[in-house]
């Protein structure tokens, strides 16, 4: 089966890269996966040229490779432009597609749109043969809003890798306290440094914040140095697979207090290396993290709350450990090759969907 991939750079940071990056290493043989870089990061030159290329070198493996399906990953803002267009050219050529929705606020973006342009990109979602969502309300909203169709959505969480071992936590005289991504107010990371500054103080003496990723960083560590905690905030950029491994491996609680999401892979992977969460119910969060299950909720933009839950697991070791030995239990489902088998079940079911789909076991690059 050859399936033609359309997304993001895979040399790009962010959650969208890294699924592209799991499926491609752990799809099975059966299927063989062409990656087409659509977008990368640099001057609206460069973008075009990029996307200008993908184009050209999609139309290539369109005429000289029989093509099972396409499988397009959109976000929101200009992916949805990019991924539109692309859409439209693979109709034009009857290859089935199916769409893969990442964006945390598409519905933000939906919303800015005029009306008919919620028209046109509802009825170029809706020609797709498939469209993976991230979560049950996910699936809800683009059933709803976009008027596609109960069998046209395929409900798929993010995957993640699974470390084999998950060291030991217990007696830690310091705690780490961990944020992975993009640095700004989406993802909650000034609420997280204020929450921190009103922590009591015999509780700061106890704990580090480790911020990982790129964004407002300069922002992030004056903030810090205007509530002087710089001494227990660090603020490492963006860090690469391994050196995020390492921060997992050594963290105590996690924390990603955001004011909306898709599926955060950040999440999923620290619940992997059996993490007590603090994070909101926005997005598919919710069905994720259940409050004193395995993590805690608070809601978005509530700086006090935030600063409450991370004293309780500060104080509470016992609660972290339980709360942490649950989330890695309840993120097995996750696993990536689990999510690769359903992924095919889908190509699979699209290629029969469509007559002019080759449906054959195995197609060379």
């Amino acid at each position: 089966m050859k399936i033609i991939m359309l997304g993001a750079s895979l040399q790009q940071n962010g959650g969208i890269a890294t699924v592209e990056n799991l499926i491609l290493k752990h799809i099975p043989d059966e299927v063989k996966i062409h990656h087409i870089t659509t977008h990368d990061e640099g001057s609206i030159f460069y973008r075009i040229r990029v996307f200008s290329l993908a184009i050209l070198q999609f139309l290539w493996q369109i005429f000289t490779h029989k093509i099972d399906a396409v499988h397009i990953h959109v976000s929101d803002g200009g992916s949805l432009l990019r991924k539109a267009i692309l859409a439209i050219i693979s109709s034009l050529f009857s290859k089935p597609v199916v769409m893969h929705a990442h964006g945390a606020e598409f519905h933000v973006t939906y919303q800015k749109l005029p009306h008919w342009g919620q028209k046109l990109l509802g009825a170029i979602f809706q020609k797709s043969q498939g469209f993976i969502v991230l979560s049950e309300t996910w699936r809800k909203y683009y059933i709803d809003t976009l008027g596609l169709s109960d069998q046209q959505v395929f409900v798929l969480p993010n995957p993640t890798e699974l470390p084999e071992r998950i060291p030991p936590r217990e007696n830690t005289e310091n705690i780490n306290l961990v944020f992975c991504g993009r640095i700004g107010e989406r993802k909650g990371a000034f609420d997280l440094i204020r929450a921190f500054a009103q922590l009591p103080e015999p509780y700061k003496q106890l704990a580090n914040l480790i911020l990982a990723g790129d964004g407002e960083v300069v922002k992030a560590k004056q903030l810090a140095s205007e509530l002087e905690i710089s001494s227990q905030i660090n603020c490492l950029g963006w860090v690469n697979s391994l050196q995020r491994e390492l921060l997992l491996a050594t963290a105590n609680i996690f924390i990603l207090p955001s004011y909306n999401e898709g599926l955060p892979m950040a999440i999923l992977e620290a619940m992997g290396w059996g993490l007590p969460i603090i994070t909101t119910p926005v997005g598919g969060i919710p069905e994720l993290v259940v409050d004193h299950q395995n993590g805690l909720l608070v809601q978005p933009g509530n700086v006090q709350e935030l600063s409450e839950a991370i004293a309780l697991l500060i104080n509470d070791e016992k609660l972290r450990r339980d709360l942490g030995a649950t989330a890695r239990n309840n993120i097995q489902p996750y696993d990536i090759n689990n999510y690769c088998h359903r992924l095919v079940d889908i190509y699979y079911y699209l290629s029969k969907l469509h007559p002019n789909s080759s449906q054959s076991s195995k197609v060379e690059a």
